[in-house]
C-alpha cells in the first residue's frame, strides 16, 4: 500500500522513499503553527532559515531552520 502525503506529493517517484521521507518529515515540522515564545500567539511565520517572527506583536527571534523552538541541551560539569 502506497502512503501519500501533501508534503511529499509532488516528487513523485523520484529520489527514492527514505530520502522524500526524510523530506516530508522537515517539511512538516516547518509547515506547522507554532507558538511565540513572546506573546503566546500561534502567528509565528518563518522569514529566513533560523530567523522567526510573529505576525501579531511583530518579534524577530532565532530558533533552528525548521523549528522555532530551540532544544535545551544538558551540560554536566566535569570535577
Amino acid at each position: 500500500m502506497v502512503v501519500k502525503t501533501k508534503n511529499i506529493k509532488g516528487f513523485g517517484a523520484r529520489y527514492g522513499r527514505k530520502v522524500r521521507n526524510k523530506l516530508g518529515k522537515f517539511l512538516s515540522l516547518k509547515n506547522k503553527e507554532k507558538k511565540c515564545p513572546y506573546c503566546s500567539a500561534m502567528k509565528v511565520k518563518r522569514v529566513a532559515s533560523g530567523i522567526w517572527e510573529c505576525t501579531k506583536c511583530e518579534s524577530k527571534f532565532t530558533g533552528r531552520a525548521y523549528d522555532s523552538n530551540k532544544t535545551k541541551v544538558k551540560s554536566s560539569l566535569e570535577e
